[in-house]
Formats: structure tokens, C-alpha cells, sequence
């Protein structure tokens, strides 16, 4: 693994690290038409997406794989490459793949204790993240809430929830392009990205996500 610096996202010091992860080679519309507010039904968990990458084509009549005869290949996979960029703070992270663009911003960051309301920082954050939307193209951007475990579920839900509402109402604003579409959800204390169980990994988890597709150019 290398660790190397590289520019701000937003005017501060990050850090930068390349990860690969295996992933399964399916075709999926990442991002359907959707409205902007949330449904009740269920959705896809944000980062478990396949990517429509078509598979490595293998020969398997190859005499240099060496197959045993009567066995067959399994099903073919290719390597992922994500970026990981991540300020100093661990206020704010941006991951890149080869088909989309996520932000996450901590919750601190955007919002008081227990409140939706957005800072005067906060504003400015979204806006940049507003100018790679236009950058990339994007018309289909997703908007997820979380919280750490404190509280109750219900209490969890609703907050994440409100806080992904005013994150999107920003970007609608900044974008003002109604080809735009948006999936607003808040998922409360699920799907952690850190251990609940001390300060430092429940601020991680109060985040709010913002997620585009990538251009095809």
C-alpha cells in the first residue's frame, strides 16, 4: 500500500490511498430514475453496487491454464480500482471508481448537535461538490443520511433523513437543472463504516453521503 499526499478537496491536506477489491461482473443501472424525496420501499445499501463492466474473456480451451479434466472455470471476475482521499480531519472523503464518485461529509461538519440545519461551512462544502456534479455530468445523484447508534432507531432515521433533505435542497439549488433527479434516503445507524462502540468511530458513522455516476469521456 502507498501513501501519498495530494491537493485538498475543499483547501485542506489529505491523504491519499489506492485500494483494489474484487467485485462480481453483473449489468446494473446503478442509478434509476428516481424522485427526490425518499421511498418506503427498500433500496440497494449504499457501496455494494456491481459495476456493468463486462468480464475478462478467458479461453478455456487454453492448454497453458492447465484445467483438469471435467473441471470448468468460475465465474470471471476483474479487479476494481477505487481511490480513497480523505483530509487529515476525516471531515470529509472522496472515493473514486471506475464508474462513479462518491462524497462523505461528517455530520459535525455540516450540522449542530442533534440538528438539520446547515452551517454557513457546510454550504460552502456542498457547492463544491455541486461543481463536480457539473464536472462529471451527473444528472442521477444519490443523497444518503446515517447516524451512529446513540438514541433511539426512530430518532436515528428521521434525523439522517432530514439532514439528506437539506444536503440535496443545497445541491438542487446550485445545480438548478431540472434534468437533474435525486434519491434522498436516511438510513439512521445502519450500515456503519466504523466501530460504534467508541467517539471516534460513531463520528464517522454520522455522515452524510453524496454519490454520482462518473463521466463516460
Amino acid at each position: 500500500m502507498t501513501v501519498t499526499r495530494t491537493p485538498a478537496l475543499v483547501g485542506t491536506p489529505r491523504l491519499a490511498l489506492t485500494l483494489t477489491a474484487a467485485t462480481l461482473m453483473v449489468a446494473a443501472n446503478l442509478f434509476g430514475a428516481v424522485s427526490a424525496h425518499a421511498e418506503d420501499g427498500p433500496s440497494v445499501p449504499p457501496g455494494t453496487e456491481a459495476t456493468a463492466t463486462a468480464p475478462v474473456e478467458l479461453d478455456p480451451n487454453d492448454p497453458d491454464l492447465k484445467i483438469p479434466d471435467g473441471a470448468t472455470l468460475a465465474t470471471p471476475k476483474v479487479l476494481d480500482i477505487k481511490q480513497v482521499v480523505e483530509d487529515q480531519s476525516g471531515d470529509e472523503r472522496r472515493e473514486d471508481t471506475n464508474a462513479d464518485v462518491k462524497f462523505a461529509l461528517q455530520a459535525e461538519v455540516l450540522f449542530g448537535k442533534d440538528s438539520a440545519k446547515l452551517s454557513a461551512e457546510a454550504k460552502a462544502r456542498i457547492s463544491a461538490i455541486a461543481e463536480e456534479i457539473k464536472t462529471q455530468n451527473a444528472t442521477k445523484i444519490r443523497v444518503f443520511g446515517f447516524t451512529d447508534n446513540l438514541g433511539s432507531s426512530a430518532h436515528g432515521d428521521v434525523l439522517s433523513k432530514k439532514r439528506a433533505d437539506a444536503v440535496q435542497n443545497i445541491l438542487d439549488q446550485e445545480l438548478n437543472d431540472s434534468n437533474v433527479t435525486y434519491e434522498v434516503r436516511g438510513y439512521g445507524e445502519q450500515y456503519p463504516i466504523s466501530d460504534n462502540s467508541t467517539e471516534s468511530g460513531r463520528k464517522k458513522n454520522r455522515r452524510v453521503e453524496v454519490s454520482f455516476p462518473r463521466s463516460e469521456s
